[in-house]
């Protein structure tokens, strides 16, 4: 009454034989050369970091960098024109301060004295 031992199955026929005995086979073949395709794309896409979720984001960087780079564009220019406004100011202030030759001093006609 007691049964034999099972023997092991050995695989004579390779990969196969072990696939023909598996249900949905068609299927397991499928999504292996799916996954395979899709290791391959990545390697080809990514190099060798494997994936890309381990490249960093670059464009919140590069958004920065291009704001400060506005920031301090813009700061020159301000500091550009306050610097022309003063300049501006002092040539008036010149002109003001030095009466110009050829005007008259006191208004009026000219009057020659013999």
């Amino acid at each position: 009454m007691t049964e034999p031992p099972e023997t092991p199955r050995t695989m004579s026929g390779g990969p196969r034989s072990a696939m023909q005995n598996t249900p949905n086979a068609e299927r397991y073949v499928l999504e292996a050369d799916a996954m395979r395709r899709r290791q391959l794309r990545s390697a080809l896409l990514h190099g060798s970091r494997r994936t890309w979720r381990d490249h960093p984001r670059t464009w919140p960087a590069v958004v920065v960098g291009i704001i400060v780079v506005a920031l301090i564009i813009a700061g020159l220019a301000v500091t550009e024109a306050f610097k022309k406004t003063s300049e501006n100011e002092k040539k008036q202030e010149e002109q003001r301060q030095t009466p110009a030759a050829t005007a008259p001093a006191v208004p009026g006609p000219a009057t020659a004295t013999p």
